[in-house]
């Protein structure tokens, strides 16, 4: 199957997969789907309320986004649901701009994605550099653990303190710790105990059951003053249903950058979780078939009351360690949350907020990648590891858009700092004495001067092509590129800039061994007919005898010496 094809992978799986298989393999989509849906119930409910919105809208999120994605999408595995990347984001827009601005930014971020896909893009993920992803994730991570301190350790936040910005949160936990409930802390310290070591008991009920379970005991049979979803939020347990609030062209423009930020964030994740899951099936994503899905996902989860949704790579790992390898299973698990939400949501009330805290904070530490943080600060250079710890910084202390920018500006900076010092423009060396004993040299006439260029001509550069100087004598100057792989339009003026100054000093040129793309680049700016198409020679050789001819033709005779540099 192509992996680039803009069709659902669904569709290739059916068309090319042989019918006994399917059917051998349906029973295990199913089962694994329902796994990932116990999985997914409890990280739904937390990550809504993370969020800044009801819990069912984390369900609705699941639900809707999850099976869109899952029947459009580009991998065979993906699960899709809220995440810990977006919960941030998602609780500013909320706070500051309501429901509303939330459907806005998420319907532009829609858009954008399928946009992303139609244009085949999906390659994005390549050109964001690891230290960016790694910085930002584990900022990400810990606003996540800054904005669950209130309810692990049930402290009370002065009445009107902002809260929005995750500074201001940890503003406010530190002026609020005065307040700390040791029984909201027991219980969340006996969840977040049971989430790090439940793997070690069984890896076959997922650890954030069993302390959902754990925490909603511990508050009934002890009469815990815990608060739980039910003292905050007024939960509801009926089916998502199609709303489209009233939004405006102000509203739009508004929420454009958060938009842009849910976008470029949600096809990063996915397309890192799809990557992740490709490793551990030894498969192929269709990644700009994905990024619609996800574009077409999001529209659709919003406008059935859910957040934000990308590719979760827990729940990816639950479904391929669980046996699933199609879609079906990613479906399947939307079809259970369903279920769960029409009969089972009204129990969530009874769910304590310490405990919604500990799986946050379990979650935070799973996706904070510290021990790739540290081995990047150990062993990168220290420009990468200057990227790493501002975006990280920025993304705490601003917001991901910030981090990613100013990471991608000092990144590109860095890399172009890398690329011109390996770029040379060296001169060949003469020796007019016959008796020399350096070898492979070539008899060049004295009125030539040959220079090599070794590395891309960009605009990171080519002051260099400044370095290349003539003598009062020299007649034609050979230009060996070679080594040059590519040529922009600067350095392309460079060229220009370089031919005029060897007109007024009566030189001509000759370029050597020009490669396709600095030749078509050449062609295109009109170089070659100004400069004479014999003037560009196949190789050095073919260069000198070419000026050598052109030398006596005017009958200049004299043979120094010359040696490459390289």
């Amino acid at each position: 199957m192509q992996r680039d094809k803009l069709k659902p992978i669904l569709i290739s799986i059916i068309k090319h997969t042989d019918k006994e298989e399917l059917k051998k393999q349906l029973p295990r989509d199913v089962v694994s789907g329902i796994m990932v849906a116990v999985v997914a119930l409890p990280l739904s409910i937390a990550l809504a309320i993370a969020s800044g919105v009801s819990p069912e809208r984390g369900l609705y999120t699941a639900i809707v986004a999850g099976f869109f994605i899952a029947l459009f999408g580009g991998s065979r595995v993906q699960i899709s649901g809220p995440t810990a990347a977006f919960a941030t984001i998602v609780a500013g827009i909320v706070a500051a701009d309501g429901i509303e601005g939330l459907v806005a930014a998420t319907l532009i971020a829609g858009v954008l994605l399928i946009l992303m896909g139609l244009f085949k893009l999906g390659a994005i993920i390549r050109f964001v550099p690891y230290t960016i992803t790694t910085g930002f994730t584990a900022g990400i991570a810990a606003t996540l653990v800054i904005g669950q301190a209130k309810d692990f350790l049930g402290l009370t936040f002065p009445e009107g303190a902002p809260t929005v910005e995750t500074m201001d949160k940890l503003q406010a936990v530190a002026q609020s710790i005065g307040t700390l409930n040791w029984q909201a802390l027991l219980v969340g310290a006996v969840c977040l105990t049971i989430l790090f070591a439940w793997n070690r008991v069984n890896d076959k009920i997922p650890g954030s059951l069993v302390a959902l379970v754990a925490g909603v005991a511990l508050v009934g049979v002890f009469d815990m003053d815990v608060l739980t979803i039910g003292d905050l939020y007024a939960v509801n347990g009926g089916l998502p249903e199609f709303h489209l609030p009233h939004l405006s062209m102000d509203l739009f423009r508004d929420q454009l950058a958060n938009g842009i930020t849910i976008a470029i964030l949600a096809a990063i994740e996915s397309l890192l979780s799809c990557v992740v899951a490709d490793s551990m099936i030894s498969s192929h994503h269709r990644s700009n078939m994905e990024l619609i899905a996800q574009g077409g996902g999001n529209i659709a989860s919003v406008l059935f009351g859910g957040i934000p949704a990308t590719g979760a790579i827990a729940r990816t790992a639950a479904n391929v360690k669980n046996g699933g390898r199609t879609p079906v299973a990613g479906m399947t698990h939307s079809l259970v949350l369903l279920i769960v939400l029409a009969f089972f949501m009204p129990y969530a009330a009874f769910i304590p907020m310490p405990t919604i805290a500990a799986i946050l904070l379990h979650v935070a530490y799973n996706m904070s990648g510290w021990r790739n943080f540290a081995h990047l600060s150990k062993t990168s250079s220290k420009g990468a590891v200057a990227t790493l710890l501002l975006t990280f910084g920025l993304t705490v202390a601003f917001d991901l858009v910030t981090a990613i920018a100013v990471g991608m500006l000092i990144t590109v900076v860095l890399f172009m700092k890398q690329v011109s010092a390996e770029t040379e423009v060296k001169g060949w060396k003469y020796y007019g004495d016959e008796n020399s004993e350096v070898t492979h040299l070539r008899e060049l006439p004295k009125s030539v001067r040959v220079y090599e260029i070794n590395g891309p001509m960009f605009f990171g550069m080519t002051d260099r092509i400044g370095d290349i100087s003539v003598k009062s004598f020299t007649k034609y100057l050979i230009i060996r590129m070679r080594g040059v792989p590519s040529l922009d339009s600067t350095g392309m003026n460079a060229l220009e800039n370089l031919h005029s100054y060897c007109q007024e000093n009566g030189v001509s040129l000759i370029f050597s061994h020009a490669n396709e793309q600095p030749l078509r680049t050449m062609r295109r700016a009109g170089f070659v007919d100004a400069v004479g198409e014999d003037h560009f020679r196949a190789n050095i050789d073919d260069a000198i005898a070419f000026a050598r001819t052109l030398l006596e033709e005017e009958g200049e005779t004299g043979r120094p010496r010359a040696k490459s540099v390289f």
